[in-house]
């Protein structure tokens, strides 16, 4: 069940973007605000059309304007989940789930919101709820419908960071439950890059990057849009078990990674995202450092930005990680592809929100 889109149109924003979503596919999209995302999102839905467009799934076209064929939204298959919740204050969650069934169904109901262990709320209403878990019921009332595709409209905006981890965590999980694309609109870099497989950058209506998430943070137009200060990477690790002192030891391609308290079974597989910025390189291993992260990388490409930068590509076993430092950093050391280096990393400037369990398609 493929999701196909082909936007185009000049007003109320010119917009001209062409791209497709897998089954089981999380797509982020993602850009400054009023760069078009949410417009994308409400086109895909039925809420706005353009002068030309083309939107199918799986065969199923739901607007072809060269053809003349429009569905209206409420005969496109479509979840949608917007960042302001918009459930019915007068039900119950349960209420609110059945509400979006063709046949209401309190079973199938009980079921949805238990993948999102909302067990026990089921009987509440909206305003006994954390925003957290309205949230949640937002989004089972998105999945009672059966959607052909799952749409996203910064559904995490609302809530406080830690709320917004669980859910992130949440949805992570929930995925292995669903077949169908779903396309997430965020401003967030961090949350595009944990949970989705690609990313597609849009800048004034426009696509300025797109492909996995490793790929468009290496595409230096894409990271214009984006602010170099969100050029990240994500490094896999094992988590080996917490220290004596509060620090976690994680085991990544290239020696151990310690970072404060993980609560995380030993075992577990996380992926940390790590910033280029706060990524130190030294050319032979250092002593004497307080920086608690040295490990053994190998320099794949180097790429220069338009003001004093420049892009260091690491590896780290089959991993990635990137390094952002001065051009005459850069030239003080001679780097070239192919150099040994070290890469530096301080315990504490790993945000807790960068670091996640692997996705449920990984």
């Amino acid at each position: 069940m493929t999701l196909s889109v082909t936007l185009r149109a000049e007003a109320p924003i010119p917009l001209d973007v062409a791209f497709s979503v897998a089954p089981g596919e999380l797509l982020a999209l993602v850009g400054p605000s009023g760069s078009g995302k949410t417009t994308i999102l409400r086109s895909i839905a039925g809420l706005w059309q353009p002068a030309s467009a083309r939107i199918a799934v799986e065969g199923a076209v739901w607007l072809d304007t060269a053809s003349g064929v429009a569905l209206p939204a409420h005969k496109r298959h479509v979840g949608m989940v917007f960042q302001n919740y918009a459930l019915f204050p007068h039900m119950t969650a349960a209420q609110n789930v059945m509400a979006a069934m063709d046949r209401p169904d309190a079973a199938e109901a009980g079921r949805i919101l238990g993948l999102l262990n909302l067990h026990d709320g089921a009987e509440r209403k909206p305003a006994q709820l954390s925003g957290g878990q309205q949230q949640r019921v937002a989004l089972a009332r998105a999945l009672a419908r059966k959607p052909a595709a799952l749409l996203l409209d910064e559904p995490f905006s609302a809530v406080d960071r830690a709320t917004r981890e669980r859910l992130h965590a949440e949805i992570m999980d929930l995925r292995r439950h669903l077949a169908m694309p779903v396309v997430l609109v965020t401003h967030d870099t961090n949350e595009a890059q944990l949970l989705a497989d690609r990313m597609v950058v849009i800048e004034k209506g426009r696509m300025v990057g797109a492909g996995s998430t490793a790929a468009v943070m290496s595409d230096p137009t894409a990271l214009r849009a984006l602010g170099v200060r969100e050029v990240a990477a994500l490094l896999p690790v094992f988590v080996v078990g917490a220290e004596a002192d509060g620090l976690t030891r994680l085991d990544t391609a290239a020696g151990p990674l310690f970072l404060p308290g993980i609560d995380s079974q030993p075992g577990t597989r996380l992926r940390v995202r790590i910033m280029a910025h706060d990524v130190i390189l030294s050319r032979g291993r250092p002593e004497g450092l307080s920086a608690q992260n040295i490990l053994p990388c190998r320099v794949t490409a180097i790429h220069p930005g338009e003001g004093p930068g420049v892009m260091v590509h690491l590896a780290i076993g089959g991993d990635e990680v990137i390094a952002r430092i001065t051009r005459r950093a850069a030239g003080q050391m001679g780097l070239q592809p192919g150099d040994d280096v070290h890469a530096i990393l301080k315990a504490m400037s790993v945000a807790r929100d960068h670091i996640a369990a692997n996705a449920g398609h990984d």
